[in-house]
């Protein structure tokens, strides 16, 4: 076989199938002219020729007073250190292109391009021409055949004879010829040619009315279509409408004909049938209109009738949003109020507003309510919020007072006492010293019987005067008479004593005190019992809280 590729195949394709067919043929193609090898010129080298008594088969270099043997381009030395073996540069990098084959040669090597061409065709100057088999006589047409030369081949056509009225064809077919075109007056005047199938016949002419013209074969009257034609006289803006033997000029739809000015003028639909065509907003426009919709309102699907928008759906109110028909209204949760711009909820400050006292220490405003706060330390907030309840750190256990002293709670805080008896007293309770003896009368007289310590707690804003304290005998009898005073702690004359009756004493706090503020003051009273006196101490602690709670 030959390695003939078809020629719909493209290059790289060609190319594969042509390598493995040349591999096949052992490269023979060249004969047929079918496939030919285009070779790089060798490099130019011929290997030098070796001198006589030479030790090197190429090239020899006396290097210190030794021969040094070396190889010319395109080779290299053998292990004998002599000889020179080719160098193969097909393996490695070559100036060959990648549709080229790269072939080594003695020292060098060539590029070889294949050229194919597919059946039918043949090289000229590196180019695939068509072959003309049909003038080249190369085909194998009979004598009853036609050659018909094609793109990379040929056809033989058979030959035929035309029966009259028909002739041949470029591809050798009998077709009918047009006699009234072909020949110059195939018939007399007042007829007219009508062509048929290998023939013609005459028609006498004849006459249409207005409108109407002859038909081609001159047999009958056809309409004229004025409106393709361009005959007809519609104005601008006019449509024209083909009728038999006429035709009518009409408006477009949505204007109607002005007589007046002879031209089709804009119907105001609107005007015309006002309320009837839209919901709510009709826009006349050229030729038609269009329906509107107001504010909060959106054009249906018929796009006449409107619907309301849920404009909540779009986010605008920044709480609450409520829609309402034809538009919507926005209102805030508790706590806050709507602005001015009538989207935004801005939240109540309720601390500062003059609504009653909310709480009994602080009011903390937050974000769409408020809380109550209590001082940082010695109270809690009470079950309703709003008032704050002392913590009592003695019954808690949250004091830091040792085992010596009495934890005494006060309001916000706490207070670790103690105290000693002094010279010729012993401690009989927690709160309460009496005289061991008593050695002479004017000591009995001026040293008191028992020494009591009392703890109050106040705060602030009590109300002045403020009976604090009472004191008295207990029990008493009938003459009993009591004098009562103040021997100490009461240098700024916070505190007064009063007599409530003959045997029964008070103290008094006569002004207001800014706390937090601790007082000791010794209350004495002296006893007039069956003739002779007797005196007693009370010890007052007075405890002034500051918070006022």
């Amino acid at each position: 076989h030959r390695c003939e590729a078809h020629h719909y195949l493209d290059f790289h394709c060609r190319h594969i199938f042509l390598t493995c067919c040349e591999g096949e043929e052992g490269r023979t193609a060249n004969q047929d002219g079918r496939h030919t090898i285009r070779e790089r010129p060798p490099l130019n080298f011929t290997p030098p020729p070796k001198k006589e008594n030479s030790i090197c088969e190429q090239q020899c270099t006396p290097v210190g007073g030794q021969p040094q043997c070396s190889c010319s381009p395109g080779f290299s030395l053998r292990a004998d250190g002599r000889s020179c073996e080719d160098t193969n540069e097909c393996l490695s990098p070559h100036a060959c292109q990648l549709n080229e084959r790269c072939m080594n040669t003695a020292g060098s090597y060539v590029c070889q391009r294949p050229i194919t061409c597919p059946p039918g065709y043949q090289i000229n100057n590196d180019i695939c021409e068509d072959i003309n088999e049909c003038a080249q006589r190369s085909h194998n047409c009979g004598d009853g055949f036609d050659c018909v030369n094609t793109e990379g081949s040929f056809r033989c056509n058979p030959k035929t004879r035309c029966p009259v009225g028909f002739s041949h064809n470029m591809q050798g077919r009998c077709v009918d010829v047009d006699e009234c075109g072909a020949l110059t007056q195939p018939c007399s005047p007042g007829f007219n040619c009508i062509n048929t199938m290998g023939s013609y016949i005459c028609n006498r002419k004849i006459t249409c009315s207005r409108g109407y013209h002859a038909s081609p074969d001159g047999s009958r009257c056809v309409d004229v279509d004025e409106c393709q034609s361009n005959v007809n006289r519609c104005g601008e803006g006019q449509l024209c409408h083909n009728l038999p033997g006429s035709y009518r000029c009409e408006c477009r739809t949505g204007y109607q004909y002005d007589s007046f000015r002879r031209m089709c003028v804009d119907i105001n639909e609107c005007w015309s049938y006002r309320g009837r065509l839209c919901a709510q907003t009709c826009e006349n426009t050229p030729g038609s209109y269009e329906c509107s919709c107001t504010s909060g309102f959106r054009l249906s699907g018929d796009g006449k009738n409107c619907e309301d928008v849920n404009e909540c759906l779009a986010n605008l109110c920044s709480q609450e949003c409520a829609n309402v028909y034809g538009s919507y209204q926005c209102y805030c949760r508790q706590g806050y109020y709507l602005k001015e711009d009538g989207h935004t909820c801005e939240d109540i400050d309720e601390c500062s507003q003059s609504i009653g006292h909310l709480c009994t220490y602080k009011c903390v405003n937050i974000p769409g309510s408020y809380k109550c706060a209590c001082p940082d330390y010695g109270y809690t907030m009470s079950p309703n919020g709003r008032s704050c309840r002392d913590i009592d750190e003695c019954a808690t256990g949250a004091n830091n007072c040792s085992l010596a002293e009495t934890c005494y709670n006060i309001q916000g805080g706490y207070r670790c006492l103690s105290f000693t008896c002094p010279a010729n007293y012993r401690k009989v309770s927690d709160t309460r010293c009496e005289r061991i003896s008593c050695p002479n009368y004017l000591e009995c007289q001026n040293s008191p019987l028992r020494i009591t310590y009392y703890y109050l707690s106040f705060q602030s804003n009590i109300i002045i005067p403020a009976q604090i304290f009472r004191i008295g005998p207990s029990p008493a009898y009938s003459g009993d008479n009591i004098i009562v005073s103040i021997t100490s702690g009461n240098e700024e004359n916070y505190f007064s004593t009063r007599k409530l009756n003959a045997y029964t004493g008070a103290v008094f706090l006569n002004r207001q005190v800014q706390g937090p503020r601790d007082f000791l003051i010794n209350v004495e009273m002296k006893l007039w019992r069956q003739g002779a006196f007797t005196t007693f101490h009370a010890r007052l602690y007075v405890f002034i809280t500051g918070n006022l709670l």
